[in-house]
Order: structure tokens, then sequence, then C-alpha cells
């Protein structure tokens, strides 16, 4: 039998006399012993009938959910291929917030399920908390397109719900890039990872993985993203390299902690923000903002949305291309003021008329031209077409 590291929430060891037993306990309530394989489908199927409150006890009777119901269609889901092919870190996201959607609303039928039945009575009680509705709102789209796969429902009641606006998280400026980079110095970890974070554009649980073995002797580093399944390998930048060269190659990993260990994901986030903190940066520099400004910087550099897309590993052209837009906006913006402020030039006498040809009979200044143009007659304009310099933006 093969243990995993990570059990499904709720689940515990318990180690009785030598022997190790699993069981299943929601905060100080009564345990419930569950089959010792945690990848058997007879582990599953306990596993299910205590999360969903069908099992009492060591020696329960089971019942099944109302058919219908909310709890009955959750239940059918996590029975589904989809479902049971998820990644393990996944399945533990999807399962918290599918029992918060079974404890509050698993007695409703899916068949009675509608656009404003969801706005009030599911999502309004996240109000105040936008990702945590967010999130409700893409567990419970899942759940209905599990229900029309399966025949229960024809039409999705969630179309035209709008997903809640989050602050996005926005990159990192060049002055703050600077400041950390001034706090710590080449040698410390925080420094390596800072490097880590900005010249491979790769997310948190990839740069915590990342080990020495991963670098190749071409100066790249392989990474298999957590997130998407990609494989890529990125070259390395200089100023990584420099990180590297000093850093203490005593564990597989190339972050540890102080203890010389490999650090969980949730760890190494508290980790790099208090490295944050401790420079000085506001809390709207996030670790994942240092990807961000991955991105910038190619985007300025002149990266086209495949190149941004090939070391940041996304999956479609649209999210690198807001990268690209972002940099087009601020270069389309310096053209535009070149432009004006040559316009604007062309309000003043540039050349003399000596050596340019005949001289004109009375010169005509240009400052004050225009309107003096809109309040002549059809006539006049007519005659003094011919002696209007000609402006070009």
């Amino acid at each position: 039998m093969s243990m995993p590291r990570r059990l499904p929430p709720y689940v515990e060891r318990n180690h009785v006399k030598g022997h190790t037993y699993l069981s299943f306990r929601r905060g100080k309530g009564g345990r419930i012993r569950l089959p010792d394989d945690p990848n058997s489908p007879e582990f599953m199927s306990a596993y299910q009938s205590a999360l969903f409150g069908q099992v009492t006890s060591s020696r329960p009777e089971l019942r099944s959910p109302v058919q219908g119901t909310i709890s009955a269609l959750i239940a059918s889901y996590m029975r589904s291929s989809e479902y049971i092919g998820l990644r393990k870190t996944s399945k533990e996201g999807y399962g918290r917030r599918l029992e918060a959607l079974r404890i509050d609303h698993g007695h409703r039928t899916v068949a009675g399920l509608s656009r404003e039945r969801i706005i009030t009575g599911i999502l309004q009680p996240f109000a105040d908390r936008p990702g945590a509705a967010l999130d409700t709102l893409k567990k419970l789209r899942i759940l209905i397109r599990h229900a029309i796969n399966i025949g229960w429902i024809k039409h999705d009641p969630s179309i035209g719900i709008k997903r809640p606006k989050l602050q996005r998280i926005r990159s990192w400026t060049e002055d703050e890039i600077e400041l950390f980079r001034k706090k710590w110095a080449l040698e410390t970890k925080q420094r390596l990872a800072f490097e880590l974070f900005l010249n491979t554009g790769q997310r948190r649980s990839d740069v915590v993985r990342m080990a020495w073995s991963h670098i190749t002797p071409e100066n790249r580093i392989a990474v298999a993203q957590q997130k998407t399944g990609r494989r890529l390998l990125i070259p390395l930048h200089r100023d990584l390299l420099s990180a590297l060269s000093v850093a203490k190659r005593d564990h597989v990993s190339i972050i540890t902690t102080a203890y010389g260990q490999s650090f969980s994901v949730d760890g190494f986030s508290q980790w790099m923000r208090d490295a944050i903190t401790d420079a000085g940066l506001p809390l709207g520099c996030q670790p994942h903002g240092l990807r961000k400004a991955t991105g910038r910087r190619l985007a300025e550099a002149g990266a086209t949305a495949k190149m941004i897309m090939s070391v940041l590993g996304h999956t479609t052209l649209a999210e690198a291309e807001r990268y690209t837009e972002e940099a087009d906006q601020a270069s389309l913006a310096v053209d535009a003021l070149a432009r004006l402020e040559g316009h604007k030039a062309n309000d003043f006498p540039q050349t003399q008329s000596a050596g340019l040809g005949k001289p004109t009979k009375k010169p005509i200044k240009s400052a004050g031209v225009r309107q003096n143009w809109r309040s002549l007659g059809k006539s006049e304009k007519a005659n003094n077409s011919r002696r209007l310099p000609i402006f070009q933006p």
C-alpha cells in the first residue's frame, strides 16, 4: 500500500500500537474509521459517505442523499472521472469548497436553481469576499455542467451571472525591484528566491520545487509547471546566474528553510512575504507580482505574445497579450505625444522666406491664423485660401 503524503480534507492518520489507521474527523467531532488504503475505491466510497454526513459512527448504516439535490449532485461529481483525474492539490481545494456548498445548500434541488436564486441565495453572503464568491461560482458552474451531462437539467441557470471583480495583482515597478535588491545581498536566500521569481517568471508552486538538478550544462532551467502541466526550458538570465553562483548547494532544492529543508508552498509564501515586508515594500508587492514584472519586462523589450508564452507558460494568447498590450500602449502613447509636439510646433514659423522663392506680399503670422480663419466669410476664405499655410500633424 502506498501512503500519499497528503490526504483528503478531514482525513487524519492515527498511530496505535505500531499500526497506522486512517479516520475521518471534522473539527472536534468523533472519528470515523476509513479503509487503510487511501488509493482504493473502498476508501473513496467511505470517505464520501463520511464527508456528506451519511456516517455517524464506526459501524454506520449508509443512507444516500436525497436524489436531485445539490448534495446528491456533489456526490455524483466526486465519483466522476473529471474529479478523480484532478491533481491531489486541486482535489483539496475542490473538496473544501464543495463541502461548504453541501453544508449551506445541499438540501436545495438542482432543478430549482435559477439565476436569481444563485445570486441572492448562494453568492450574496460573499459580497464582502469577492475571492470566495468567485471560487464558489466556479465550483457551482462545474457542478451545473456535470448535472447537464448526466441529464438532471437541460440549461445552465448561471448564464449571465457576472464574475465578481477581484483586485488584480500588479507588476512590481523598477524602483521596487531595486529596493528589494538593496535590502537583500546577493548571497542571501531571499535574494536568490527573488531572482528565481523575476528571471524565470514562474509561480510560487514552481519556484519552491526548483532543484539544482533542473539546471542544464547550457545554463537553462527545466520547469514542469504544476498548474498547467507544461514543460519549459528557460535560459538563465545573467542576474540569476550571479545569484546561483554564490549560493550554497547543500540540498537538492535550490531554496531551503533555515533548517536546510524543503519549503512547503504556504511556508515559502509566508517567508517571501516577510522578506518583502522587511525590505520596506508595500502590501501591493506580492510574490506573484514578480511574475507580472517578468511579463512586463519582456513586452517592453519587444517580445511577442508567443515569446512571452514560451517563458511564462501561458496556455492561451489572450493571457500573454495583456502584457504586450500594456507595452504597446506605452509605446503608442510616446508616439502620440511626439506627434502632438510636432503638430503644435507648426503654429510657429519654422523657416524664413528669404531664399525659398518669392516672398509673400503680406506676411501672415501663424499664431492666431485658425481663429482669424473661422471669423472670415465664405468669399474671404476663398480669396485667402491660397495664402494660408498648410497644417500637417
